[in-house]
């Protein structure tokens, strides 16, 4: 099928830019400029269900702008892997906008304008990215995606912030100026080119092994929102920002940002085959599964909820790795809908921190004892987000991670199969004890006397997500069709 041309994918990163400034020129007129977040993501999630049916058709839309060096356009293409992000990221900014709302205005947050307009300026910044033609573009819009997210970490502005947020930089500015750099002038010098290939730019090229194998990995580090071990220190740390940015950054945009350059990588830089030839797969493999057992232990040991979630989210992110480095159909399929799977349900357990931070003004897992029978549709839908993280049907997590497992017995590794089963053994340690103490443990006296309730703007959001993470559990057609349009 020929590509559609469109002016489309400039369109949806339009509308998220555009209602940055337009929040900016809001700022004294609190209730319309709260409406232009929820406005414009709905347009963007519009705009990229429009190009859905050519995706899912086998086609492409492209648009090419202008030319930097020869063999290096800033250009857009959306394809299956690039529409899997786009969907994930676009649909969630329509919750994500009227959760903060709720959030914001409960707290009387200071700074709202700013904070808005950078929630705006890195959905825009994440369109870029899924839309992206090239690794040119690609790294410009992931770039942008670390500098508009840095005022939404340290928004407190306090010395918490402040640290969380120069770590937060320092990691992924420092990695993408030094790895990742390198990454793209070998890369350019090699193929003379950076555009993304089917079957890999770098797919028989003359280079040495031993070029490639660095090249690979400065990409793996160099991209350090995937949170790889161990360039994963940065993530807890932006845990000082407000909840509804913990939400954007662990399921919405930037970690996923992070795993998605990874599997651009893997499946359009090198191609399958390359990673075959040079035992890379294998290599990451075992990479990501320390990862993943080790980020779920530091988890056990986290007492503040939202510390807990962020050290899921590393174990989470490396299961999409993992199922692109073990290079069977079947797992590829998985890691690649588990980009969904994951957003849907960690969404929505940040959601639920957030809630019962509003409505309580707890963090601690300790001091949320029979909190559930006071927030009963916040911990209703926390229960439900933590059954798709652990993998237990019908949520989504259990269709990535029956595809995942499935695919890892298919590529004759074992190994990695028991590594996903102790990782799921070890999501429901430090998940249902937290529903458990919710529900059934009695609460402290002196806290029975005050008053706590559910705030709308907040809950009705978390209950949506919950939602959805139910629903891509008995219908994923869509992402599966998708996955096979990526490997195919």
């Amino acid at each position: 099928m020929d590509p559609v041309v469109s002016i489309r994918p400039l369109l949806a990163i339009a509308v998220a830019g555009l209602a940055a400034l337009a929040v900016l020129l809001l700022n004294n007129r609190q209730r319309l400029r709260d409406l232009v977040s929820p406005l414009a993501a709905i347009a963007m999630f519009a705009i990229v269900l429009s190009m859905a049916p050519t995706v899912l058709a086998g086609g492409t839309v492209e648009l090419r702008l202008f030319e930097i060096l020869p063999g290096i356009d800033f250009a857009f293409r959306v394809d299956a892997l690039g529409m899997v992000f786009a969907t994930v990221s676009s649909l969630l900014w329509i919750v994500a906008a009227i959760y903060s709302i709720g959030y914001m205005r409960h707290l009387n947050e200071h700074a709202q304008t700013r904070f808005f307009a950078c929630f705006a300026s890195s959905l825009a910044a994440a369109a870029g990215g899924a839309f992206a033609a090239n690794l040119f573009t690609l790294v410009i819009f992931y770039e942008a995606l670390s500098l508009v997210t840095y005022p939404l970490v340290y928004h407190h502005e306090d010395e918490e912030g402040w640290r969380g947020g120069r770590k937060y930089l320092v990691y992924l500015m420092g990695a993408s100026k030094s790895a990742l750099l390198a990454a793209l002038a070998l890369t350019y010098h090699i193929a003379g080119s950076l555009d993304f290939v089917a079957r890999g730019l770098l797919a028989g090229s003359d280079a040495s092994a031993a070029l490639l194998t660095v090249v690979y990995f400065c990409y793996l580090f160099g991209f350090a929102k995937a949170a790889v071990m161990p360039m994963h220190a940065w993530l807890p740390a932006a845990m000082v920002a407000p909840t509804p940015v913990s939400a954007l950054l662990h399921a919405v945009a930037v970690v996923k940002m992070g795993v998605f350059c990874v599997l651009r990588v893997v499946f359009h830089v090198f191609g399958t085959g390359l990673v075959v030839g040079l035992g890379l797969g294998i290599a990451t493999a075992y990479l990501a599964s320390f990862t993943i057992l080790m980020a779920s232990v530091y988890a056990l040991t986290r007492d503040d909820l939202k510390a807990r979630l962020a050290y899921s989210t590393i174990s989470q992110l490396s299961y999409i790795v993992l199922g692109a480095v073990l290079l069977s159909p079947v797992a590829m399929v998985g890691g690649i809908i588990h980009i969904a799977a994951h957003a849907f349900s960690k969404i929505t357990l940040f959601f639920c921190a957030g809630s019962i931070y509003c409505a309580s003004g707890k963090r601690n897992i300790s001091d949320m004892a029979g909190i559930g029978r006071r927030l009963p549709w916040t911990m209703g839908a926390f229960f439900v987000a933590s059954l798709s993280m652990i993998g237990i049907p019908p949520t989504a997590g259990f269709v990535s991670k029956w595809y995942l497992a499935e695919g890892a017995v298919a590529a004759g590794e074992t190994a990695f199969l028991v590594v996903l089963l102790v990782s799921s053994i070890l999501n429901a340690a430090y998940f249902l004890p937290i529903s458990y103490a919710a529900f059934f443990q009695v609460e402290k006296q002196e806290e029975s006397r005050t008053r706590i309730r559910e705030i709308p703007l907040v809950t009705i959001p978390l209950v949506a997500t919950a939602i959805l993470s139910v629903l891509m559990g008995i219908f994923p057609g869509y992402f599966l069709t998708l996955a096979d349009g990526v490997i195919r």
